[in-house]
């Protein structure tokens, strides 16, 4: 335990129920969530929804895609991914067990804790993938978890292949968020 630790307070689920506004909660340290995502990554995630959505309802009935859902690992550990892929479902208000994918998108704010805390948090929680959206240099990282730790994959974007549970298999374009055809 490190000395800032020893003299912190530790938060738990019941005081994250009452905080107002958004929040995360990892071991025990609070962080805000606010402002609200500004408007490109709000505009990229619905894009990465509708990608994962479409391709989902193509071949699994068993997997779903949510955007921000509190996922509680334990009493201590709330967080709140900008999109889960899960292949089971929810019996809760929140996702109580691991999803299959998980996708943060990269903003000043929360860069440093998306590429370490939550990084390693995912790992450590058995994420079979996670994908890391960096807006500001249009890139996209495909992490997958092999023998325990994550390997970034060589896949480009364009043509990446998922394996969720159950062996459903299915190719997207993840590109296609920064260029999105409109009708």
């Amino acid at each position: 335990m490190s000395i800032a630790d020893k003299y912190r307070p530790q938060y738990k689920y019941e005081d994250y129920l009452v905080w107002e506004g958004r929040w995360e909660l990892i071991d025990g340290m609070p962080y805000a969530m606010s402002p609200a995502p500004a408007a490109d990554h709000q505009k990229i995630n619905g894009r990465l929804w509708s990608i994962f959505e479409n391709a989902l309802q193509a071949g699994c009935d068993k997997c779903e895609a949510y955007l921000p859902i509190d996922w509680k690992i334990n009493e201590n550990t709330v967080i709140q991914p900008d999109l889960v892929i899960v292949c089971s479902k929810l019996k809760k208000k929140y996702l109580d067990f691991t999803p299959s994918v998980t996708i943060e998108i990269l903003s000043p704010s929360t860069a440093l804790k998306d590429r370490h805390e939550k990084f390693e948090l995912y790992e450590q929680e058995g994420v079979q993938y996670y994908i890391i959206v960096d807006p500001q240099f249009k890139k996209i990282e495909i992490y997958q978890l092999k023998k325990g730790k994550y390997q970034l994959t060589n896949i480009p974007s364009a043509n990446a292949e998922f394996t969720l549970k159950g062996g459903y298999q299915f190719s997207i374009n993840l590109d296609s968020i920064w260029n999105p055809v409109r009708k």
